[in-house]
């Protein structure tokens, strides 16, 4: 499903974490993180450990590092996705939601989405003992702006091989979103409802107004949920969670 609007805006990634390469404190003569690398999730994380102040995933295989990052295209998006999830959770005993979280798929992938969104005793997902997440949770939220190229290509590979049920794309260079469905084993892309609206199947009451979004129109995102939340389909999913 795609949402045309009006702003372009820049870039999500850079080739490198700035940093030497040289014992002590900066790295231990650890090799700093590239973009392109090709690396195991454990050397991965043992250069990422080494260099605490960079943010790097490894998807398929592959380093990606990021650079700093816009307001418009980026910042603000971030922040309304996470206010909308945030009142979902407060909504929802039985769920949570994560925040730019490390994510352990497999020896080839750990991503750091934007946002996840698990339900806490579906056994998908667990908290390791470092504190970081492990399994795949329910929903799974990027802000891509020229990552979209491979945050609709591999990583939407890894999150549907590693059993993400929903991946949810905002594509702020392009203003669309991209949707996926993988509940059933096949893939769906969420449309449009008759009303303009866009609704979770994993999440019942998790709507979104894709046009008030792009407006970064917070206030009329965050109405439309409320009317999701006060369905019946949202009690009863509250009601299943408080029996698991």
């Amino acid at each position: 499903m795609s949402i045309p609007a009006e702003t372009r805006t820049a870039s999500k990634h850079s080739s490198t974490v700035t940093a030497p390469t040289s014992g002590g404190a900066n790295g231990g003569g650890r090799l700093p993180l590239n973009s392109g690398d090709r690396l195991t999730r454990l050397e991965f994380e043992r250069r990422y450990e080494a260099y605490p102040d960079s943010k790097a995933e490894l998807v398929e295989g592959v380093v990606y590092v990021s650079s700093p990052v816009r307001v418009r295209n980026h910042g603000q998006l971030h922040s309304m996705i996470m206010t909308w999830l945030g009142t979902y959770w407060a909504a929802t005993p039985g769920v949570t939601v994560g925040d730019n979280t490390t994510v352990r798929l497999d020896l080839e992938n750990e991503p750091q989405p934007d946002a996840c969104l698990w339900i806490e005793r579906s056994g998908r997902v667990r908290i390791d003992s470092d504190d970081y997440l492990a399994g795949a949770p329910e929903l799974v939220v990027e802000v891509a702006a020229s990552s979209v190229s491979y945050d609709l290509h591999d990583k939407l590979r890894a999150y549907r091989r590693n059993g993400v049920q929903e991946y949810l794309v905002l594509a702020a260079f392009e203003q669309e979103i991209h949707w996926c469905n993988w509940q059933s084993g096949e893939e769906y892309r969420l449309s449009l409802d008759d009303d303009g609206l866009v609704r979770s199947r994993i999440f019942p009451g998790l709507w979104l107004d894709p046009v008030t979004l792009w407006q970064r129109d917070i206030a009329s995102v965050l109405a439309v949920l409320q009317k999701g939340l006060a369905t019946p389909e949202h009690a009863e999913f509250a009601q299943r969670l408080s029996q698991l």
